[in-house]
């Protein structure tokens, strides 16, 4: 498969994934599906928020690339992270876990990550355990 042909696979996947139910829309091509929801009335973080989480993330072919599970959960300023993150875990509260599917363009772009072919969705669940 070409760069080229990879890349439209990625987003042939993902206006697919789009269109099943139970997955929702976020700002700039983000969607998500709810797995566990928090309270309620939970709060949300902001940017500048630590938040902590439990997650791992893989590439559309199911292949994982990361995670935080077996281990200490991962404490980060969300600011610091990919905008697929910091738009998505910005409508999560505390006690939500969430699988987000983020689109090259919010995730790493063209660029390759280890594990990661440039033009990749990237697929994520994330739990939020907690915000500072």
């Amino acid at each position: 498969m070409t760069k080229k042909e990879y890349i439209q696979a990625n987003k042939d996947w993902l206006a697919a994934k789009a269109a099943e139910e139970g997955v929702k829309p976020l700002a700039k091509g983000i969607c998500y599906k709810v797995l566990a929801a928090g309270p309620e009335n939970g709060k949300h973080p902001n940017p500048r928020s630590i938040v902590t989480v439990h997650y791992t993330g893989r590439t559309i072919d199911g292949r994982q690339f990361d995670t935080s599970r077996g281990g200490t959960p991962a404490a980060f300023r969300l600011s610091d992270l990919i905008e697929g993150w910091i738009v998505a875990i910005q409508h999560m509260s505390v006690g939500d876990k969430w699988e987000i599917y983020i689109p090259a363009e919010m995730g790493y772009g063209k660029f390759a990550q280890p594990g990661i072919p440039g033009g990749s969705t990237l697929v994520f669940e994330i739990e939020l355990l907690g915000i500072a």
